[in-house]
C-alpha cells in the first residue's frame, strides 16, 4: 500500500508524477467549499504528511481535521501563514526549502539594488520614449562601490546577499537577534544605527509576528534621504504606509521591492511612484530553483516515511 499523502499545494509537474508515483495522493488543493470538507473528513485519518507551502494556512482549526498529521513538507522557505507553536506542541515536523533558493534569491537583491540605485527601469523608459535623442543624456544618479551595506538578518540568504555585496564594492554590517559567532562584519544591536550607517538597507530577515512593521519610519528616516531599502523577506516585515510616505517626500531615495503587504494586488500609491523597482514576488522563481525546491520537498517525504533524519527540518 503506498503511503497516504495530503497535497495542499501542488509542485512542480514533473515532481508532481513522481508524488502520484509514490504515493495515494489527496488533492486539496484541488478542491473547496463542501468538496474540501468531505475530502479532510476522508483523508484526515489516513494522512501522516502533507505537501505545502508559505501560501497555505496552517492553523488548529486545519490540524483539528488532521489527526494522524506528523510531517508537513513545505515547498517555500517562508511558513508565516503556519502555526508552528502549535505543530510543535502536537508533534507534527516542519520541513522547507530555503537551502535551495539561497543564489537566486540572493542575486535578486543586488540586482533591485543596481536597479533601484542607477534607476534602470527609468532608464529603459528614456531609451524607449525618444527622449535620449530629444533631451541628451539622462539625469546622473548615484554610485555604488564604495557605500555601505545593512543586511537585517544574516542568515544563508543575508550571508549570500553580504558575499555579493562585498564583490561590488560595499562595505556589509549586519543586525540581528546575536552577534554570529562566525563572521567578522560589524554587527549592530540596534537596527536604527545600522540604518544611519548605511547607504543601502537589505531585508533578508523571517517574516512572520516577530519582524512585524520591522522596518518603522524611524529606521527609514535614519537611513536618510540619500539612501535606498531593498526588500526580499515579506512585505509584513515593512511598515509600507511608512515606507510609501519616505518615498513620496524624499526622506528616502529608492527602494526595490519583491514582497509586499497586499499581494498580488500591491498598494496603489506604491505602484504610481517612480523612485521604487517593483518585482512580482519571483525571486527564487527560476526553472533550477524551482526544480530544486520541489525535489528537496520529495526528499524530505522520502526521508520521512523511511524513517531517516529529516533533510532541512524546521522543529
Amino acid at each position: 500500500m503506498k503511503p497516504d499523502v495530503l497535497v495542499a499545494y501542488p509542485l512542480r509537474p514533473r515532481h508532481m508524477e513522481i508524488l502520484a508515483d509514490t504515493y495515494r495522493l489527496h488533492r486539496l488543493d484541488l478542491t473547496k467549499g463542501s468538496e474540501r470538507e468531505a475530502l479532510l473528513d476522508k483523508a484526515g485519518p489516513l494522512c501522516s504528511a502533507m505537501v505545502v507551502n508559505g501560501h497555505v494556512t496552517v492553523d488548529a482549526a486545519l490540524l483539528d481535521r488532521l489527526p494522524a498529521l506528523k510531517l508537513a513538507a513545505c515547498s517555500s522557505a517562508g511558513f508565516d501563514l503556519m502555526d508552528l507553536p502549535e505543530m510543535t506542541r502536537r508533534g507534527i515536523r516542519l520541513t522547507n526549502t530555503s537551502d535551495a533558493l539561497v543564489d537566486d534569491v540572493a542575486d535578486m537583491a543586488l540586482l533591485l539594488m543596481l536597479a533601484a540605485r542607477r534607476r534602470l527601469v527609468q532608464g529603459d523608459a528614456y531609451v524607449r520614449s525618444g527622449e535620449w535623442g530629444r533631451k541628451g543624456m539622462m539625469p546622473l544618479t548615484t554610485s555604488t562601490s564604495g557605500k555601505r551595506a545593512g543586511i537585517v538578518g544574516l542568515g544563508n540568504i543575508g550571508r549570500a546577499v553580504a558575499r555579493r555585496c562585498q564583490a561590488v564594492g560595499l562595505e556589509v554590517g549586519y543586525f540581528g537577534r546575536r552577534p554570529k559567532p562566525d563572521t567578522d562584519l560589524p554587527f549592530f544591536a540596534d537596527l536604527t544605527k545600522l540604518a544611519a550607517w548605511a547607504d543601502v538597507l537589505l531585508v533578508t530577515t523571517p517574516g512572520g509576528a516577530e519582524t512585524e512593521g520591522l522596518i518603522s519610519a524611524p529606521v527609514l528616516d535614519a537611513l536618510g534621504p540619500q539612501g535606498s531599502l531593498i526588500n526580499i523577506a515579506r512585505g509584513t516585515v515593512v511598515d509600507e504606509p511608512a515606507l510609501i510616505r519616505a518615498l513620496q517626500e524624499g526622506r528616502i531615495a529608492s527602494a526595490g521591492l519583491d514582497v509586499y503587504l497586499n499581494e498580488p494586488n500591491p498598494a496603489p500609491a506604491l505602484v504610481q511612484l517612480d523612485n521604487v523597482v517593483l518585482y512580482p514576488h519571483h525571486a527564487s522563481g527560476t526553472e533550477e530553483t524551482r526544480d530544486r525546491m520541489a525535489q528537496m520537498t520529495l526528499d524530505n517525504l522520502a526521508a520521512f516515511f523511511a524513517g531517516k533524519p529529516l533533510l532541512t527540518p524546521v522543529n
